[in-house]
């Protein structure tokens, strides 16, 4: 997997410019139809990240962050409530688990940024929102490195144990290197 290993590596050097960028992606490419209802929520989830950091940026006023933070925090828990859901073939990987462990270190984070944010605490807000962004690139890599994965294994791993993988799919995150080179990303 040494290509799926340098797009998941360029992934995490910020090689997409915006949360906004991965949500298109994720939405637009055609998806194995096993991963569909995980790559729409990744799209949301990865919506609502952009939606409240560039409220930070554009230096909205507090209670308008604080109101795009509040719809994250409820777009994240929708989402953990989804993985817990999902079949076995995906509990089985162990990416899936550190992706679980990747997203609640997420909403941690968030959880932090929000009462750094209340408290008015400028310098606690300014080092939160910058944990928070650094831990959401990297939930959103697991969450296609543990897609790519799947992918590979035809949903089932212990299938890759006994088979090649096929060569004919193009994986999750050779599309997502693709996909950002005709962007001229």
């Amino acid at each position: 997997m040494p290509q799926t290993s340098t797009a998941y590596a360029q992934l995490g050097q910020g090689s997409l410019h915006s949360f906004a960028a991965l949500s298109q992606f994720l939405s637009e490419g055609a998806a194995h139809e096993e991963t569909r209802p995980l790559r729409e929520h990744l799209a949301t989830l990865s919506g609502h990240i952009e939606q409240a950091t560039q409220a930070r940026r554009v230096h909205q006023d507090a209670d308008a962050i604080e109101r795009q933070l509040a719809l994250l925090a409820r777009c994240a828990q929708e989402h953990q409530r989804l993985l817990t859901g999902m079949d076995s073939a995906w509990h089985a990987l162990y990416e899936f688990g550190a992706y679980q462990r990747a997203l609640r270190e997420l909403r941690d984070a968030l959880a932090r940024w929000r009462q750094a944010l209340a408290a008015r605490d400028a310098a606690a807000e300014t080092e939160r929102f910058g944990q928070f962004e650094r831990l959401a690139w990297r939930t959103l890599g697991e969450a296609l490195l543990v897609m790519d994965i799947y992918e590979h294994q035809g949903g089932s791993p212990l299938q890759a144990l006994s088979t090649p993988p096929r060569p004919s799919r193009t994986p999750l995150l050779a599309r997502l290197r693709s996909w950002l080179a005709a962007r001229g990303l």
